[in-house]
């Protein structure tokens, strides 16, 4: 991911920028699958790496796909992520580790999941359960705010051929446009 993070940061080619998100997007869901968090990864996977890149795409579309000239670091932007970035760090030093069997995932809630997922909902699947039971608010949560940014998507790029692009005049018709040439 840090990889995919710094091409895109180095990458002046706005496309290659849009892909190289999308693709950090995807790594970043597949790290969430890693960690046990699968709704989470679901909402990257669709948020993240699709809409997101069609709107970026669809963006791309309507100007061109290089950037323009570099601009100079700015200290006090960077100054403030800095600190915030270390902060962050410091909060993950009390976490348990990665794995750790003793951390309180494992203690209390997997196990629960495990033992008792079946008799409690009925659905034979441990993942299913969990987010469709006992996370149901929560993931119905998710898809309205992926529906609701899917709409925005659609509200924002218009639809059929009536839509206009800046530079275009939307009373001009093909017609009119081949007798000015």
């Amino acid at each position: 991911m840090a990889l995919t993070a710094y091409a895109a940061a180095q990458t002046r080619n706005l496309f290659a920028v849009v892909i190289l998100s999308g693709i950090f997007s995807l790594l970043a869901a597949v790290l969430y699958v890693v960690l046990n968090a699968v709704d989470v990864a679901f909402t990257e996977a669709a948020v993240g790496a699709g809409i997101s890149t069609l709107l970026m795409l669809a963006t791309l579309s309507l100007t061109t796909d290089k950037e323009r000239a570099k601009h100079q670091i700015k200290i006090i932007p960077l100054s403030i992520v800095s600190v915030t970035g270390l902060l962050l760090i410091f909060g993950t030093l009390d976490m348990p580790f990665y794995g750790d069997p003793n951390a309180p995932t494992n203690l209390h809630v997997a196990p629960l999941y495990i033992s008792d997922s079946m008799k409690q909902t009925g659905i034979p699947n441990i993942v299913t359960s969990v987010l469709a039971s006992y996370r149901g608010y929560d993931t119905f949560g998710e898809v309205v705010v992926i529906f609701t940014a899917g709409i925005g998507v659609l509200a924002l790029l218009g639809h059929g051929r009536n839509r206009t692009r800046p530079g275009k005049n939307r009373n001009v018709n093909l017609e009119d446009e081949n007798r000015i040439s």
